[in-house]
């Protein structure tokens, strides 16, 4: 397939894919938000109310009713479902992996050393996707449901595992990326295989004027709820792809399960609000700044070049180094056929514009190195060791 259409067809899709996220997050957000706001109702109402509450925007005045339930004679003409904001995000998601990664090229996904043929990786990558659902929906389907705080331990340990065994076998910034769309497959799949088919059971009994068993909408709002908790992770690990010292970093797996701990915990405390429980509270911010201390933590990376600071490094040879390692695809005509125009608009073909990108060269080839992508052009730790000298000089120097 042509660069320039993939790059369209990627750009396309991400634009897709952000706007249904918005709406699928926004969505669990207020449904959440109103589960924990409803109040007994103030006046006499028929049927399974569970609460009432009013709210005010766009000039009126909102008054919702939940219902466990329905009788016959209160089926509404229209009945609104929220389930397209789920199923678009995760169909866009998947289609911009195969663009980007399945389709696109090897450094995307593998590090150069790999000795794991492509085809295999890419079947790998779509193996986790379901082989997550499945783990994830037995567990819940066990007798572990029945005691949640056992059952999230569980399930807390199996993402550390599959975070582990997906940085061991896939390019790092890959990796997180696809820890992230194996959760949103998750997430879609309690959309489709038991929060909307629990719920159209219950209607199907209503409109038969059968008893309707709430327990399928008991398990709907469990499902639902492992949903929302996933948001912030999942929305974090999306965005991952700028934060090259937390992919980068030779324990990324656990980097990703800290912030992945945080997230929980702050979307704990955003439903709770003043009635948050200090421990979560705690544990959020301990991992949240264990996070932090672990990428700053001074020699964590590979980087050496404090050892070759003692020979000065010209100005020729940085220069040199970057433009066979780095100049195939960030440069005004890249040479690399998978890229049509320099990534994120980052070009290295002149001297002047690697001293202005300086800074962001020193923590993707030097401090991470996780530039060149994939290693594609076989930087040796030598060039990144005399690399980073150069740069080194160039701080002190301004």
């Amino acid at each position: 397939m042509p660069p320039l259409l993939l790059e369209w067809l990627s750009a396309i899709a991400r634009w897709i894919h952000v706007l249904a996220a918005i709406l699928w997050i926004g969505d669990s957000f207020l449904f959440m938000w109103m589960d924990s706001s409803l109040e007994p109702p103030r006046k006499p109402r028929q049927g399974a109310v569970a609460g009432e509450l009013w709210m005010v925007h766009s000039g009126g005045f909102y008054e919702v009713v939940k219902r466990r339930s329905l009788r016959p004679e209160e089926m509404p003409p229209n009945l609104h479902w929220f389930k397209w904001q789920a199923y678009t995000t995760w169909i866009s998601g998947v289609f911009l992996l195969l663009v980007v990664y399945w389709l696109g090229d090897r450094a995307l996904l593998l590090e150069s050393g790999s000795r794991l043929p492509y085809g295999a990786a890419v079947a790998v990558s779509i193996g986790a996707l379901l082989a997550g659902w499945v783990v994830y929906d037995a567990a819940c389907r066990s007798p572990l449901a029945r005691r949640p705080a056992l059952l999230a331990i569980v399930l807390s340990l199996a993402l550390a595992a599959a975070v582990f065994g997906l940085t061991s076998v896939f390019g790092a910034r890959a990796a997180w990326l696809l820890t992230g769309s194996m959760l949103g497959t998750i997430m879609v799949s309690n959309v489709a295989h038991v929060i909307i088919p629990g719920q159209r059971k219950m209607l199907a009994q209503t409109r038969a004027g059968e008893p309707v068993d709430t327990a399928p909408g008991v398990l709907a709002k469990r499902r639902s709820t492992h949903n929302h908790y996933l948001t912030l992770p999942v929305l974090f690990m999306m965005l991952s792809q700028h934060f090259p010292s937390g992919y980068g970093h030779p324990l990324g797996w656990l980097v990703l399960l800290l912030i992945s701990g945080a997230g929980v915990a702050l979307k704990y405390v955003m439903n709770a609000r003043t009635r948050s429980d200090w421990r979560a509270v705690t544990a959020g911010s301990i991992a949240l700044i264990a996070a932090i201390v672990l990428t700053a933590r001074p020699g964590v990376g590979p980087a050496s070049a404090s050892v070759a600071l003692a020979i000065p490094v010209p100005d020729e040879q940085a220069f040199a180094i970057v433009e066979r390692r780095c100049t195939t695809c960030h440069s005004d005509h890249p040479s690399n056929p998978s890229f049509p125009e320099a990534p994120s608009g980052v070009k290295l073909d002149t001297p002047e514009r690697l001293r202005a990108m300086s800074t962001r060269v020193w923590v993707r080839a030097v401090e991470t190195r996780t530039m060149p992508l994939g290693n594609l052009t076989g930087m040796s730790d030598a060039e990144r060791d005399t690399l980073g000298a150069w740069l080194v000089a160039l701080r002190r120097t301004h």
